[in-house]
């Protein structure tokens, strides 16, 4: 994991977890150097991170959802598979009677503080490198941007690929050019090159509904090749 993200987040970066869940990847980022400022709207999984990251003066948590706006937001809740948990109703839509997804249920509501990425940025400066992980709500999040970054990801769904485009159209406006692919958990880029926006739609569109889910990686600014090193 260390060695994945070492092409995005150095020493003295500053880095936004946003969806943290339990913090599976706080450790890495800390491990990398960098201070993480962490976003969590789940009770049960504030508490984790605060737990295991409380004496880490380079982790901040903000328990609250990340959006298009300040305020709140409705969160759908999944008891049994809180990774799941999600603001965006449609996403719970989706994903009723998908393959792959007849076990989740989101069996409570409940009402969570929601912050933006401005917001973010206001307070606690420009992050190097963004993981947006929000369960169908990745649109969202990034309209509450008005910038571009050095780099993020957002996670994408098969059963949500309308969604993924609009997240590609939005980063296009913001300035990201350069887009790429790991598929499930793989902690691995899938193109040797960064691809267009275009491309990467295409891409996500051509998936077989089994491919269920992977993080789209974007990067603004002057493009390096995936593997760290300069473009041809």
């Amino acid at each position: 994991m260390d060695e994945f993200y070492a092409r995005f987040v150095q020493t003295g970066d500053l880095v936004f977890d946003i969806g943290s869940h339990v913090g599976d990847r706080i450790g890495s980022f800390r491990r990398l150097g960098a201070r993480v400022v962490a976003v969590e709207p789940q009770p049960p999984c504030a508490r984790a991170i605060e737990a295991i990251y409380g004496g880490d003066d380079q982790v901040t948590l903000v328990e609250a959802a990340c959006g298009s706006r300040a305020g709140t937001v409705r969160l759908h809740v999944n008891s049994a598979n809180p990774t799941v948990s999600t603001a965006s109703a449609h996403f719970v839509r989706a994903a009723n009677g998908a393959g792959g997804w007849e076990n989740e249920t989101w069996d409570a509501e409940i009402e969570v503080t929601a912050t933006t990425l401005d917001a973010l940025i206001d307070e606690y400066g420009v992050p190097t490198f963004a993981k947006i992980d929000v369960e169908g709500f990745e649109d969202a999040v990034l309209t509450g941007l008005s910038r571009p970054l050095p780099a993020l990801s957002f996670e994408f769904t098969t059963i949500e690929r309308a969604m993924a485009r609009r997240c590609l159209d939005r980063l296009t406006a913001l300035g990201f050019h350069g887009f790429n692919l790991a598929l499930g958990d793989d902690l691995s880029l899938a193109f040797p090159e960064w691809l267009s926006a275009e491309r990467m739609a295409a891409q996500l569109l051509s998936l077989p509904h089994e491919a269920n889910s992977g993080d789209v990686y974007c990067v603004s600014g002057r493009l390096s090749r995936p593997d760290g090193g300069p473009c041809s």
